[in-house]
């Protein structure tokens, strides 16, 4: 048993039960269907997928204790293959004593395809019960085998109320009493994740036994903003920033861009985000929008931050103020589709280049019209099966 003083303090007081488990009412309540299947001791191989301290691991815990079953963790930052090795042969034995293994998986998202299809053929003999816990969508980080033979449980950021819970009942744990403005300050900088709040705790405590908004400010330089430059908050918060230049709502942009940049992200990587943008959603209703996108990125490229954040503030504002176009990148799109369907349509001989006497004499370049001597709006440029199309 690990001592008080090494013990962090989200893990001294880790739920022991559902009664305890603040959040995630959909999942967790009465009636829904984990409930019951920890109720009735029938829990299938699960995959927990949500944001950093939403109650992942404390699920999983949950389901150890309040379940007839031998539980084991292993870290997918840590473990391979022949630590599953060891655990399904523990299993195995214990399966022999007629009691079930749950294993828990951390940050399953880690283990590669070969790591994750090991898994496969003890899951569907019942060796092991599986509980995988990801911070990335699984559609893209887990094994579509694994998937189907899994139940997938979507966690969502504890709300204020629910860390104000968690809060409370941590403090009343510990023996220790503190004002309502500094549990809702402490809820507010933990920003929807419950082990930052009770490792402001931990580390108010740290520095003595007063729990104030002041020990609090202290302790913590800015709020936790959740975000992973490889993680599905990268491209959720990447998406708004384009979502809102797209409406032409510049306060929405340069809020998100603020996000971003605050949470430590490349400023290149905005700056190319905004190239694609001029010329996707504005094009020709603003030929200007490209040429400044592009100057904004040697402006990061050269600068670097935090003075870049300056330039690409100026470009977000002017792309989301600017008239919006996306004509050229439909067309392009339509004639992408014809390229693909129509197959390798021969160029038109008047349009072939005619280098030499053979091909001259083949027909390349035969009736084309120089279009700066020659004014004929007959020419076609298109091939035959294709006449007449318009993309733009």
């Amino acid at each position: 048993m690990p001592d008080k003083n090494t013990n962090p303090l989200a893990n001294r007081l880790r739920p022991q039960d559902l009664s305890e488990f603040f959040g995630q009412e959909k999942i967790s309540g009465p009636d829904s269907f984990l409930y019951q299947a920890i109720q009735k001791d029938q829990v299938p191989s699960i995959i927990f997928w949500g944001p950093p301290g939403s109650g992942k691991t404390t699920l999983a815990s949950i389901i150890a204790r309040q379940t007839n079953s031998y539980f084991t963790q292993l870290s997918a930052v840590t473990s391979g293959v022949k630590d599953l090795r060891q655990v399904i042969e523990t299993a195995k034995q214990k399966r022999g004593q007629n009691l079930k293994t749950i294993l828990f998986v951390d940050e399953i998202h880690r283990w590669n395809k070969a790591q994750q299809d090991a898994l496969l053929p003890h899951i569907e003999d019942g060796t092991i019960i599986l509980i995988g816990a990801t911070t990335e969508n699984p559609s893209f980080s887990i094994n579509s085998p694994l998937l189907s033979r899994t139940k997938m449980i979507t966690l969502e950021a504890l709300t204020k109320k629910d860390l104000v819970q968690i809060i409370n009942q941590a403090l009343t744990k510990e023996g220790i009493k503190a004002e309502r403005e500094t549990v809702e300050l402490i809820a507010k900088l933990a920003n929807g994740d419950a082990r930052i709040a009770l490792n402001i705790i931990e580390a108010c405590l740290q520095q003595g036994k007063d729990i104030s908004a002041e020990a609090v400010k202290k302790v913590m330089d800015k709020p936790e903003l959740i975000y992973d430059r490889a993680g599905e908050e990268h491209y959720n918060l990447a998406s708004a920033l384009i979502k809102s230049m797209r409406g032409s709502d510049p306060d929405a942009a340069l809020y998100w861009l603020a996000r971003m940049l605050t949470a430590g992200e490349d400023p290149l990587f905005i700056a190319r985000r905004l190239i694609i943008f001029a010329s996707e959603d504005i094009g020709i209703a603003n030929n200007s929008a490209l040429l400044l996108a592009n100057a904004a990125f040697e402006a990061c490229h050269k600068i670097g931050m935090p003075e870049c954040r300056i330039n690409l503030s100026h470009a977000v504002a002017y792309l989301a103020r600017s008239p919006k176009s996306n004509a050229t990148y439909e067309a392009y799109n339509k004639a992408e589709k014809d390229a693909r369907e129509q197959g390798n349509l021969a160029v038109p001989f008047s349009l072939r280049n005619a280098p030499t006497d053979l091909m001259k004499g083949l027909g390349y370049g035969q009736n084309y019209k120089y279009p700066h001597h020659e004014n004929d709006e007959d020419q076609e440029y298109l091939p035959p099966e294709l006449k007449g199309k318009k993309y733009l």
